[in-house]
């Protein structure tokens, strides 16, 4: 069975539905503004709307109160909320929607390491002082292995059309999300990127 696809840092409807024509299975948005990649919740609800009931899109959200998280994955109808700040575990354990975690490796360790956190999926991603993801710096893929003989998770870091398969094939994730390494400028897809890349994922290890 192929791995599943996540085409995140979407802002606008054509990219979404270039995303999920080329076949990606989550449409990932940002709901940070100081992201480059970063919009507002009205923007999300208004492509998601666009492009039609039935799709799964996950919000990215970093350090946002538990009641605020619930309004808008209730409001969207989001498949999950993945949490990609310093919120402290205990405080989601109650959230009545999925949950995907964001997990930095860094110095060959998983931070927040994943047993403290009951989560739908973990996505992997590389360490980057100062940012909470999209620097498009490869994640340690030995490590991210380790995690998924273990864990539900989504690689991120680093992934391009070039490597997704190589990444696919070392890690065995459940599914392999991207951002910037398929963009043509921050918060536009390159839209030949984005096929390619899901195709080299969809196809890696068949």
């Amino acid at each position: 069975m192929s791995v599943e696809v996540k085409i995140c840092g979407l802002t606008n409807v054509e990219d979404a539905r270039v995303a999920l024509d080329a076949g990606a299975d989550y449409l990932g948005f940002v709901l940070y503004e100081k992201s480059p990649r970063g919009i507002t919740v009205d923007r999300m609800a208004e492509i998601l709307e666009e492009v039609g009931a039935g799709v799964r899109a996950v919000g990215v959200f970093v350090n946002e109160s538990v009641s605020k998280v619930d309004n808008i994955v209730r409001r969207c109808h989001l498949h999950a909320a993945q949490l990609h700040g310093d919120e402290a575990p205990n405080s989601f354990s109650a959230f009545p929607h999925r949950v995907w975690r964001a997990v930095w490796i860094q110095d060959g360790s998983a931070v927040p390491p994943p047993r403290e956190w009951a989560a739908d999926r973990y996505v992997i991603d590389a360490a980057v002082p100062g940012l909470y993801g999209g620097s498009g710096v490869k994640a340690d893929w030995d490590v991210a292995s380790s995690l998924a003989d273990m864990h539900p998770v989504m690689l991120a870091g680093g992934l391009t059309p070039d490597n997704v398969g190589d990444a696919i094939r070392c890690v065995k994730p459940l599914g392999v999300d991207v951002s910037s390494r398929v963009e043509a400028e921050p918060g536009r897809k390159d839209h030949d990127a984005v096929r390619a890349f899901v195709e080299a994922a969809k196809s890696a290890g068949l």
